[in-house]
């Protein structure tokens, strides 16, 4: 087509051309030489036409081209178009085929026997054209392929460690599938081969009987089957209708619980709606009534035939026994009656044993007994009563003459290894019996040593310095000291302040055995040469913990610092080994023996006991840093104006005396006394503002029932024991709990109990915290609520606590 068209426009230019040239040649013949110059115009024209049809040809030829890709796009064009009306044909066809096989299946199924002649010839064509439509693989690609596989066989192939695994768990799960199906196949076997020997024994009647009882067997499990679909579907009905029924007539609809991470992880209430029991188990639907039987005894047997069949059996059983039998028996009885005794007996309680009958099961409950409880090594066993233990005579007689009738806990456990020469560390409540407690092991020792010795001796110092934190807890010690010493024969000297320095130089020169001081006045005397320490062998700190609270821990220090370092203790074995203290105990040369007394255990306390103890036996008697469990406390918030209305009017129920009132500051105490004194109360007072012999007035007048009410700051905090004080008052609340705590226990002491009042202000914030916790843990007080709710008493005081996300507030401007 595009050859045809182009030879057609190549012939036109031609005649064209050459129309043009005869037409030239007339025009010269007709009218002659009309110039040179029209025929120069001519040739020009001719000129410039051919130059224009130059020009043409190639304007012809680009529009050919563009002809042609146009052509060409047409037919891609036309081609994609008529590939789209084969796939739609194919696809026509492919329904028609669907159609015609619907169509053949209907009619197969209404009238199989009948099939069109038309059908088979359609049939026959698919079938001729799926035939051409396969067209077999050449032998080429078979060998190709072949060579292919082979060649993927013999390289080798690696596996990691996953596919090999997953490999063996194949292999393994083949091979026991192999022997699972084994198995079943010889049990099948041998199952077939039984039923088949059965079926040939059997009786024919029997068989029968055995087909009917199969066959209603299979009925009856159809007919059950049937009866569940149809429970199911009824159920499922039911189900259906309920929540069409909630979805538009509103039903109750049940709210479902969340639970808050501050409520209980486990819940254990439900509702009795919840209890499914009755819908499956009849037990549940009908409940069990009892009934009785015979005469009016449950189970249907009566008792006092039971008694005489059973005693039936018993003679029976005896008649036909042997004697060799009844011995036997006679003499298990025996034995079982031997060990329930012994047992009986083993077990009695430690009050009823003797002491070499104690064994570790009755030593444990002694020491549960009286809330006991030891650290260290080689502890010996307690005392239980005071002449079973082995005490000299001469000790026993003054302990019954002071009037000690039983040990205290802390008695029965230090005093044994203060007499084995140990160092010991005793953590026990006011008012428990400890200066009783290092007291008797040094009077033993100092009582063996011959009075010559002591004699000759005295200017070498004493052989024990007591230190206590403030005067009246030593005047105390002395107190005790010169009513088991006098007898024996041992001097003591106190050296406290407030006293002539030089009356006790004098004192000291004398001679004496024991020294009892407070740290500040012994560094004094030490000082200045009153008083030295070359034979002192025996050491106590009293109330170290109060001690070391007030500052006197360095003074402390420098006093052990005095000791001779010739008779100390090695930090070894040695020191916890009983025999070799023993030996050393009874020698004069003795090894030093520290023993400390505190009724907390703090961080400086722990170290000073660390530096200058050797192996000690700790010694607990009950809680530590806790209050006395017979003192019931009372506590009551107010205001700083309404104190003393309160405490007046609680002194005027009628308290007995004597009565104990701490204050804060000193001119506090004087203030409250004369209050006291004008309202008609018996008070006097006492702080370390006043001189010594006040003070011990003070103390004297209300221990002898001169005086009824003493206002005192903390200086009476501490160790003193006045008997039988009835109530303690904290008009001013202590600044911590230790304190607190060591001021109730100047009431309820030696077994007896007790009262604790405290007035709580807005100023004792800082203690409301640690206040809350000791009263929620005492067993006879209770925390009233304004204290338990105060903000202050929520948390310890420096914590910082997150506010709550729920509490916070949000100021949106």
């Amino acid at each position: 087509m595009q050859s045809l068209s182009m030879g057609k426009m190549s012939s036109d230019r031609d005649n064209s051309h050459r129309g043009l040239h005869l037409m030239s040649s007339k025009d010269r013949d007709r009218r002659g030489d009309f110039g040179q110059v029209r025929d120069r115009e001519r040739s020009r024209d001719l000129h410039s036409d051919r130059h224009r049809d130059r020009g043409g040809k190639d304007r012809e030829r680009d529009r050919g081209r563009d002809k042609e890709r146009e052509r060409s796009e047409r037919d891609r064009d036309q081609n994609k178009d008529q590939h789209r009306d084969r796939d739609r044909d194919r696809e026509r066809d492919r329904e028609r085929e669907r159609k015609k096989d619907r169509d053949r299946s209907r009619r197969s199924s209404k009238s199989p026997s009948r099939k069109s002649k038309s059908v088979k010839k359609e049939e026959e064509e698919e079938e001729e054209m799926k035939l051409e439509k396969k067209q077999p693989i050449s032998l080429e690609e078979m060998i190709a392929k072949k060579n292919a596989e082979q060649e993927a066989l013999s390289k080798p192939k690696f596996l990691t460690k996953e596919q090999r695994a997953k490999l063996a768990l194949e292999k393994r799960q083949a091979q026991v599938e192999a022997q699972r199906k084994a198995l079943e196949e010889n049990r099948q076997k041998q199952v077939d081969f039984e039923k088949m020997a059965q079926q040939a024994s059997e009786d024919p009647r029997e068989k029968e009987r055995r087909e009917r009882r199969e066959r209603r067997e299979r009925r009856e499990r159809r007919m059950r089957e049937d009866a569940g679909d149809e429970e199911k579907l009824s159920r499922d009905e039911l189900k259906e209708k309920q929540a069409i029924k909630d979805r538009y007539l509103g039903g109750v609809k049940k709210k479902r619980r969340v639970r808050r991470l501050n409520d209980r992880k486990f819940v254990f209430d439900w509702d009795a709606g919840e209890d499914t029991s009755a819908d499956f188990n009849p037990l549940y639907r009908d409940n069990h009534q009892i009934q009785l039987y015979g005469r009016g005894s449950i189970a249907g047997i009566d008792i006092k035939a039971q008694k005489k069949q059973s005693k039936f059996n018993q003679e029976v059983v005896d008649t036909r026994r042997t004697e060799q039998e009844k011995d036997q028996e006679k003499s298990r009885l025996k034995k079982q009656k031997n060990r329930e005794d012994k047992l009986i007996y083993d077990e009695r309680h430690w009050k009823q044993k003797k002491l070499l009958e104690m064994k570790d099961r009755d030593w444990r409950i002694f020491r549960e007994d009286f809330n006991i409880s030891t650290k260290g090594g080689h502890i010996p066993h307690p005392i239980r009563f005071w002449d079973e233990y082995g005490l000299p005579k001469h000790i026993t007689d003054i302990i019954a003459e002071v009037g000690y009738k039983d040990p205290s806990p802390i008695q029965r456990q230090a005093i044994p290894i203060g007499l084995q020469n140990r160092d010991v560390i005793g953590v026990a409540e006011t008012g428990s019996g400890k200066t009783a407690a290092f007291l008797i092991p040094l009077l033993v020792w100092i009582s063996t040593l011959p009075k010559i010795e002591r004699d000759e001796d005295k200017d070498q110092g004493p052989y024990a310095i007591i230190l206590a934190p403030t005067r009246e807890l030593a005047q105390q010690i002395e107190e005790e000291t010169i009513k088991f010493g006098k007898p024996l024969g041992i001097r003591t000297v106190t050296i406290i302040g407030g006293i002539s320095r030089e009356d006790q130089g004098f004192k000291l020169r004398l001679g004496c055995e024991i020294v009892i001081a407070t740290p500040g006045r012994l560094i004094d005397v030490l000082e200045n040469r009153y008083l030295v320490l070359c034979q002192c062998t025996y050491v106590v700190l009293d109330e170290a913990d109060r001690m070391i609270d007030m500052g006197f821990e360095p003074d402390v220090q420098k006093i052990l610092e005095y000791l001779p370092v010739t008779n100390q203790k090695p930090d070894s074995e040695e020191a916890e080994d009983s025999a070799k203290l023993l030996a050393n105990f009874a020698s004069k040369k003795k090894y030093r023996q520290t023993v400390m007394f505190t009724a907390t255990m703090p961080t400086a306390v722990e170290r000073v006991a660390r530096s200058y103890l050797r192996r000690p036996a700790v010694v607990y008697i009950g809680s530590i840093g806790k209050p006395v469990e017979s003192v019931q406390q009372l506590v009551y918030m107010t205001s700083n104006q309404e104190k003393t209305q309160k405490l007046i009017q609680l002194l005027e129920k009628g308290i007995d005396p004597p009565v104990l009132i701490f204050v804060n500051q000193k001119k506090r105490v004087d203030a409250l006394a004369k209050r006291l004194e004008k309202r008609g109360f018996n008070a006097t007072t006492l702080h370390g503002g006043k001189s010594q012999e006040q003070r011990e007035y003070a103390l004297a007048s209300l221990k002898a029932g001169l005086k009824d009410i003493l206002v005192a700051t903390d200086v009476a905090g501490r160790g003193i024991d006045i008997k039988d004080v009835s109530v303690v008052i904290n008009f001013d609340m202590a600044k911590n709990i230790e304190d607190y705590t060591h001021r109730i226990g100047r009431t309820g002491r030696a077994g007896k109990t007790g009262t604790a009042v405290s007035f709580l202000t807005p100023d004792d914030s800082a203690i409301f915290y640690d206040l809350k916790n000791v009263l929620s843990a005492s067993t006879t007080s209770s925390c009233p609520p304004e204290l338990a709710s105060h903000p202050d008493a929520q948390n310890k005081p420096g914590t910082i606590m997150q506010r709550k996300r729920k509490d916070e507030k949000i100021f949106v401007s």
